[in-house]
Order: C-alpha cells, then sequence, then structure tokens
C-alpha cells in the first residue's frame, strides 16, 4: 500500500491560482480513476478536477472558498501500489510539505497572519496558510459548534426571562387558560409564563394583550434563526466585479423612452418570411446594430478606460457583452465583432453564447473582452433600472420592459408599443451631452427602424 497525492493540475488560460468551489468526495471515500474530486473556477470559467487514480481519500487540503495556487496539493490518497509518496516518520512532512499524519480527515490550518507559504493556498486577504505541522489543528470557526447532548443549554425559562417558547415546546396552563387564548387567537408559545416552570395564568394573558400590536397571533410565529452563507465562487466574483465598478466609477444614468411599434411589426414580418435555417430575431439584434451605427459616430462609447494609467482604450472592433443571467448567477458573454454581422449572424451568436452561458460551458475567452454591455431583463426589465458600467468600460444599455401605452399624435390618443432605454456611462470620460447623443440616435434608429440598414 502507499500514497499518492493530486496536486491542483494547470488548468490552461495562463492562471497562476484558482478558487475551490465544490468539493465532490470526503475524507474515507474510495474513488476510482476519472472520479470527479473537486470542481475548481478561474475568473468564471470552472474547471473539474478528476481522480489520475483508484484509492481511499485520505486527505483533502483546502476548504471550500481558498485561493489555490497551481501546483499545490489538494487531495491525497491511499492507493494499492507504491505511490508518489515516500514514506515518511511520524511527525515528519511528507511531500510537498504534507504532514505525515494529516490521514484522518485534517485539512491545512488556516493561519490568519501568516507570511506566505510554499502551499500556495490563501483566504483573499486574510493571509496564507501556516506550515504545515506534525499535528495539524484547525482554527477555531464558528461553523464548528460542540454536538447537542440533548440538553437544551440555550433555552431561556420564560418565567424568568420573559422570552417566547422554542417552537415544539408545549406551553404550561390550565385547560381555561388555553380556551380563552384559542378565543383570542393567541400563540401561547408566546406568552412568557410567570408562574412555576413558566405556567401560563390570566394575569399573563392580560399582561401579553396590553403589549398590543406586537403580538404575535396563532400561526404567525416569530423566527429568530440566521443562515450563515459563504460568498465563494461566481458570486464572489460577481461582488468584487460590482463593488469595483461602483467604487471607481461615477455614474451617470441616462433613460429614454422609444416608441418601438414600427420595429415590432418589422421583427415579426421577418420572422414570419425567415428562411427556416434562421434563428428567431428577438429585439437585441436590432438594439446591437443600431449601437454599432451610434458607436462609428461616437467612437469614445466604444472603450476600455485605465483609470490607474490615465488612458482610454478606445476599440475599432465592436465587442457587445450581453449579460445574461444564468442558474449558478450573472454572466457576460461577448459578441465579438458586432460590427461585421448582419442581423441574422447576430441572432445566432447571441443564442448560441446564452446557450453556452446557461449550460456552463462558455469559455474564458468567450466571456471576456467587451467593449460595451447591453443588459436585460426582458418582461421584468421595469419601467427605468441604473444598471451599473462593466468595468473598465465606460458605457452599459440596459433594455427596460416594452409596454402598450396611449400616445398623444397631436388630435387623438393611438396605443404605441414602447420601451425605455436606460443607459450608464462613466462620467470621467463620457460627458451628459455625449451621454444623451449617444442613446437620441440610438433612438431614431429604433423608431425608424429601416435605417438601421442604410449604409
Amino acid at each position: 500500500m502507499g500514497e499518492h497525492v493530486i496536486k491542483l493540475p494547470d488548468v490552461g488560460e495562463g492562471v497562476a491560482e484558482a478558487e475551490l468551489v465544490e468539493w465532490h468526495v470526503k475524507v474515507g471515500d474510495l474513488v476510482r480513476e476519472d472520479t470527479v474530486l473537486a470542481a475548481v473556477m478561474t475568473d468564471k470559467a470552472t474547471v473539474e478536477i478528476p481522480s489520475p487514480v483508484d484509492g481511499e481519500i485520505l486527505w483533502l487540503g483546502a476548504e471550500i472558498g481558498d485561493t489555490v495556487a497551481i501546483g499545490s496539493p489538494i487531495v491525497r490518497l491511499k492507493v494499492a501500489g507504491e505511490g508518489n509518496v515516500k514514506n515518511t516518520s511520524p511527525g515528519e512532512s511528507g511531500a510537498d510539505g504534507i504532514p505525515a499524519g494529516a490521514s484522518h480527515g485534517d485539512r491545512l490550518p488556516p493561519a490568519q497572519n501568516a507570511a506566505p507559504s510554499s502551499s500556495g493556498l490563501s483566504r483573499g486577504s486574510a493571509g496564507s496558510p501556516e506550515p504545515a505541522a506534525s499535528h495539524p489543528r484547525r482554527s477555531a470557526d464558528p461553523r464548528d459548534k460542540p454536538k447537542d447532548d440533548g440538553v437544551k443549554k440555550d433555552r431561556a425559562i420564560p418565567s424568568l426571562s420573559g422570552a417566547p417558547r422554542a417552537e415544539g415546546e408545549k406551553p404550561l396552563a390550565s385547560p381555561a387558560v388555553r380556551l380563552r387564548a384559542k378565543e383570542a387567537g393567541i400563540d401561547l408559545r408566546q406568552v412568557p409564563g410567570s408562574g412555576p416552570a413558566g405556567r401560563i395564568s390570566h394575569e399573563d394573558i392580560d399582561a401579553f394583550l396590553a403589549r398590543g400590536p406586537q403580538v404575535a397571533r396563532a400561526g404567525l410565529a416569530r423566527k429568530d434563526g440566521v443562515e450563515d452563507i459563504k460568498v465563494v465562487g461566481l458570486r464572489r466574483k460577481i461582488a468584487e466585479k460590482m463593488a469595483l465598478a461602483k467604487s471607481r466609477i461615477p455614474h451617470i444614468t441616462y433613460v429614454e423612452e422609444i416608441d418601438v411599434t414600427a420595429l415590432e411589426e418589422l421583427r415579426t414580418t421577418l420572422n414570419r418570411e425567415k428562411r427556416a435555417d434562421r434563428p428567431k430575431l428577438t429585439l437585441l439584434p436590432f438594439l446591437m446594430r443600431a449601437m454599432v451605427k451610434a458607436i462609428g459616430e461616437q467612437p469614445n462609447l466604444n472603450a476600455l478606460f485605465d483609470d490607474d494609467a490615465g488612458i482610454i482604450h478606445r476599440h475599432e472592433g465592436v465587442h457587445i457583452g450581453i449579460a445574461a443571467q444564468t442558474p449558478n448567477g450573472l454572466v457576460v458573454p461577448v459578441v465579438k465583432h458586432a460590427e461585421a454581422r448582419d442581423l441574422w449572424d447576430s441572432a445566432a451568436e447571441v443564442n448560441r453564447l446564452a446557450d453556452a452561458a446557461k449550460a456552463g460551458t462558455a469559455s474564458r475567452e468567450e466571456l471576456s473582452g467587451s467593449t460595451i454591455t447591453i443588459t436585460s431583463l426582458g418582461a421584468m426589465g421595469g419601467v427605468a433600472t441604473t444598471p451599473v458600467i462593466n468595468y473598465p468600460e465606460v458605457a452599459i444599455v440596459g433594455v427596460n420592459k416594452m409596454m402598450v401605452r396611449p400616445v398623444w399624435d397631436g388630435t387623438q390618443f393611438i396605443p404605441r408599443k414602447m420601451m425605455n432605454l436606460s443607459s450608464s456611462f462613466d462620467h470621467r470620460v463620457i460627458d451628459g451631452w455625449d451621454a444623451a447623443v449617444f442613446v437620441q440616435r440610438i433612438k431614431a434608429l429604433l423608431e425608424t427602424p429601416a435605417l438601421i440598414f442604410v449604409e
């Protein structure tokens, strides 16, 4: 019998580290070759780590949410052959600094203020782990609670504390008191009792009723539980990106309503007459073509702002990010070179990228490189929004929901299909006037959609 250490492999894309987002195994599990052990995330791409050998899991080298350097040990297995770890005595360190005694589910101890170690593990700004000791111990963690011994040590006696009883705890009261509480719609679990062992009396009912509107009635018991959810993986990356954008970019938001009645008529006609091999057109391809034409007149909108260097990187190619909600969270697949795509090509590419994003198979290249972004909540788009710019871009165009509204044509009110665009701009780079001109140009193109096709 021997031991085999699995290191975090090079997942490609030139990255030096990855975040552990999921364990598929636990200590003691028997695994076969190619069994998926863990999932790690680089930027917005998730990569599964398979086992190269059969064996039993002895040790897991990281916690969910840890950042692990490429080449760092993450799993230790007991294998039938010699393995790839030299024999070590108890107390000595094995390969890559993994303690020989770490074979019973121990993990590397997180150090809050230690200097970086060769293990490559880190906890964001909390620092890197301590060098592995011969008897690793996990640091104190609020999640590590003593096992319940059957005694409710934290349950207060109502007669002393006045606190409501825990769910499932039967209150003590006479039949007359219970009948009165039932007729008054009072949940006796919410009534502090002043008698022996918290027994509830009529006086306690009177005092409870005197407390007024804050009284909890039967069926409306208060809930005080708090669930702690660790922010990891894609959600953490979204949080970091949003915080960066809002802290560094002074946003200006411009909202304009657009009459899309003619556009909807054209879209319906094109979908009815389209070839069978062409995708169904939505609003997005028309908006993309309108943005490309407007950017041709205002190229500063198609740019990235390096605020550290004080340089605006203005791009000739228009690479439009399409913010998409997926089961795992918000991602932004990118339609590259939108300036070279017609309506049908744009629609096909949007559909392809949306499918890949929802399936979690979009590559890093497909999720990066945008120069301007569209965000849309579809039918849930609301009347107006304040979209957050996809840093370091300088503009984002938000699509709100379409509604039929009465519009005065000079002689009468007529029903028109109206939609708002809510667009945000980096005010360091784009002045309010320029933002308005850009949106007004898009408005003109969408309200007279034939202009979209005029070169």
